[in-house]
């Protein structure tokens, strides 16, 4: 029980003596991804950026699917396990051009 008040103490100690006393304008106001959060928030802003974004995600998570099936190589059957990493790759594939047909990975101002 001692052991328990005590840590409270502490806890309460730290928390007093490490609170800021100095308030500056800029640090309180919060950072909006490089805008100037001071200006309108109506301003037209272009989502080709977040739809690039999403694109990478997308074809980044194929690493993570990727390497656990590298690993299993010698715990599998190398014709099945060749057989679904060629279809998966096939599939991301497809996916690419379809992107690069559709135009989403130009980037145009």
């Amino acid at each position: 029980m001692l052991i328990f008040i005590i840590c409270n103490i502490l806890i309460m100690l730290s928390s007093i003596i490490s609170k800021k006393s100095f308030i500056d304008r800029e640090k309180s106001s919060p950072f909006e991804c490089g805008f100037d959060p001071k200006s309108s928030s109506r301003m037209p802003f272009s989502l080709h950026f977040f739809l690039i974004a999403t694109i990478f995600l997308i074809f980044d998570v194929e690493i993570t699917l990727l390497i656990p099936m590298i690993l299993i190589f010698k715990i599998s059957n190398i014709y099945n396990l060749n057989l679904i990493m060629t279809f998966f790759i096939i599939i991301l594939l497809i996916g690419i051009y379809y992107e690069w047909n559709q135009g989403a990975l130009n980037w145009t101002k």
